[in-house]
Formats: C-alpha cells, sequence, structure tokens
C-alpha cells in the first residue's frame, strides 16, 4: 500500500556541477526537494519506488545499486541508486533516475530498500494507472518518488517555445499534485501533455494508480517555472 510519495522535477540544472554558474537560480527547488524526501522518510517505508521518465533504452526495472553518470552533460560526476555500489550496468540510469539518485544520496538515503522504473513518456494513462497499482501492491508500506516536469513551453525561450495552454495546464498539474487529486491527475490529457514537452504526465499518472484508495493528503511545496519549464515539488502522506 502506499503510505508516501514525493513529486520532483527531473532537470539535470538540479546538480549543481551540471548547473555550474547557474546553480544558485535552482536553491529554492533543490530545498523544497530535500523537504520532501523528509516527508517519504518519516513515513518509515519498507520500499521506496523511484519513478523517472526515460527514453526506450532506460524504461524497465533498475535494482538498487543501479549507475547513472552526468558525463553526458560535461561533468565527471557519476550516481548510484541507493547507498550501495553495483558494477557497471548494461542500461545506466535514465536521467531522470540519475537525478533521484543524487537528490536520495545528500540526504544519505538508507531508509529502505530502493528499486527504479523508468517510464515512457508515450504510456498511455490506463497502463500508467495500472503500474500504480501493481507498485503499491509490492509492499505493506510502499513510498514513492516521482520524478517529471510540467510543460517546455512557457516562455519564448523555453525549449518548446511559448504555447499558451501551457501556464493553465501547469497551474492544473500544480493544483492537482499539491490536493493529491487522483481523479485529476488519472484524467490529464496525454496528447496535450506531449504537445507541451509535459515530460511527467506518465509518472504522475503512475502516482494516481499507486494511491488508489489510500487516502493521502498532499501539499505543494514549490512551483515555477525557470527557462520556461514547469517545476513542481509535492508531498503526499
Amino acid at each position: 500500500m502506499l503510505v508516501a510519495a514525493a513529486v520532483c522535477p527531473c532537470p539535470p540544472l538540479l546538480v549543481p556541477p551540471v548547473a555550474a554558474g547557474a546553480a544558485p537560480e535552482l536553491d529554492g527547488a533543490r530545498a523544497a526537494c530535500t523537504d520532501a524526501l523528509g516527508v517519504l522518510a518519516a513515513a518509515r517505508p519498507d520500499r521506496l519506488v523511484v519513478v523517472g521518465p526515460a527514453e526506450q533504452s532506460g524504461r524497465g526495472p533498475h535494482p538498487q545499486g543501479a549507475r547513472g553518470s552526468f558525463r553526458g552533460f560535461g561533468v565527471d560526476v557519476d550516481v548510484w541508486l541507493g547507498p550501495e555500489r553495483g558494477p557497471a550496468p548494461e542500461r545506466p540510469l535514465p536521467t531522470s533516475l540519475a537525478v533521484a539518485a543524487w537528490l536520495l544520496d545528500r540526504i544519505d538515503w538508507s531508509d529502505a530498500p530502493i528499486e527504479g522504473l523508468g517510464v515512457g513518456e508515450p504510456l498511455e494513462p490506463e497502463r500508467c494507472i495500472q503500474t500504480g497499482r501493481g507498485i503499491a501492491a509490492r509492499a505493506e508500506r510502499v513510498a514513492l518518488l516521482v520524478m517529471g516536469d510540467a510543460s517546455a513551453c512557457r516562455t519564448l525561450k523555453a525549449p518548446g517555445y511559448l504555447d499558451e495552454r501551457a501556464a493553465p495546464f501547469d497551474a492544473e498539474v500544480a493544483r492537482a499534485l499539491g490536493a493529491a487529486d487522483v481523479a485529476a491527475l488519472q484524467a490529464l490529457d496525454a496528447e496535450l501533455a506531449y504537445e507541451l514537452k509535459a515530460s511527467g504526465r506518465a509518472c504522475w499518472q503512475v502516482l494516481a494508480g499507486a494511491a488508489e484508495g489510500a487516502d493521502l493528503g498532499g501539499s505543494l511545496l514549490y512551483e515555477d517555472a525557470p527557462y520556461g519549464v514547469g517545476y513542481v515539488v509535492a508531498t503526499w502522506s
């Protein structure tokens, strides 16, 4: 059963060596993510499942100790999922889970075993919901760390350019995540999310499936759109 969840954005810029001189611009987001992970630890889960968007090569399960890297972003930084360090995997962590691993390392996570799951952004809503239900059934007390960004179309300089639909979409996402509104997340328009380059849609719907019947309350810790991309941090407990 799901007992707690944290929702965090997953831009590599959260990792200060990647952001370099721009690192202070996301200090607020990093602090909110740290607070959100504290909620997961306080729930004393039996298992932590980390879910994040992934390309084809990064989908599927990733065991505790799986390694990720930010070398592709020009910095010599490696991370591991959890306190253990496994051998070099055939499939490295997708970027979203590497960011999650970096966040977890900041708080020295050792509260429960970890597993990662890379989710394809085109995954149909019903399959996302079914995946979430399966995750919630894996242990008596399951916690979820859900990685993903909102739209990438909030400004003219955003990766997806300006789309007037982006701000209302992000506002509804932030409201639903902050209110733990399972029905609203399950009803998110997958096609619109794709057009707005909202990488978190599938992962939020995995969360919605996992949270069915859990009667969790939500709290919105952070919502902003630096660089024209929507970032949301929320907790469910």
